[in-house]
């Protein structure tokens, strides 16, 4: 998915190819004022691309935690992202949830189908990523996860008959362009502008993405 930005927006939207991680990382700290920490990236084993946790079978290669204690290395600082960077250049961006947004995880058929409709209700959308793994991550303010099951509810649907996922205060999502395995990159769906700098509640956007779920089961 080839991404174009307007050239007043250009100097606030991070790119998604041709701009080394670190200045993604840097981006996303001074634009968006989202806390970021490196994680786990790609090494050429064999010629096969393995993620540098060395566990053959990682389920997320190059994009998760690359230490136990990532949360507290997750920083908004500038200064901080360069040195962490410039240590490890390929390290994959990951970005905290619980800080600054919380995320609401969805299949992507059913993440297609939800922004779909949302546009018809003319909603305001946060930043949405699509990642290889086929899901997509829907940007709200944060404290939406805890609401997400008693909301799922209201709706007339059990949590656990979803796939719908919210990831809130100790979890994270991987920023654009970190690479996840062989599959490719995570992109954006929604792109972060200066449009959807102020997020979502996740009760304007509950309905959709569980309707959708529901009609993806």
């Amino acid at each position: 998915m080839e991404e174009t930005f307007a050239v007043t927006e250009a100097a606030q939207i991070p790119k998604q190819r041709g701009e080394p991680l670190l200045e993604t990382a840097v981006r996303y700290v001074e634009d968006r004022h989202w806390d970021v920490f490196p994680g786990a990236w790609l090494e050429a084993v064999g010629g096969v691309q393995r993620c540098s946790c060395g566990d053959a079978a990682c389920a997320a290669p190059g994009a998760h935690p690359a230490r136990e204690d990532w949360a507290a290395q997750a920083t908004g600082s500038a200064v901080a992202v360069r040195a962490m960077w410039s240590r490890q250049p390929r390290a994959s961006i990951l970005l905290p949830t619980g800080r600054t947004f919380d995320a609401v995880d969805v299949p992507e058929t059913a993440g297609f189908l939800a922004l779909a409709r949302m546009q018809r209700m003319e909603l305001t959308l946060g930043p949405v990523t699509l990642s290889p793994d086929r899901r997509m991550r829907f940007f709200v303010l944060p404290g939406g996860a805890v609401k997400v099951p008693e909301l799922v509810r209201g709706l007339g649907w059990s949590p656990s008959s979803l796939d719908l996922v919210a990831v809130g205060e100790g979890g994270y999502v991987a920023g654009p362009p970190t690479r996840y395995g062989s599959r490719g990159a995570v992109q954006w769906a929604c792109r972060p502008t200066a449009v959807n700098r102020w997020l979502p509640d996740v009760e304007e956007l509950i309905s959709a993405l569980a309707y959708a779920c529901g009609r993806d089961r």
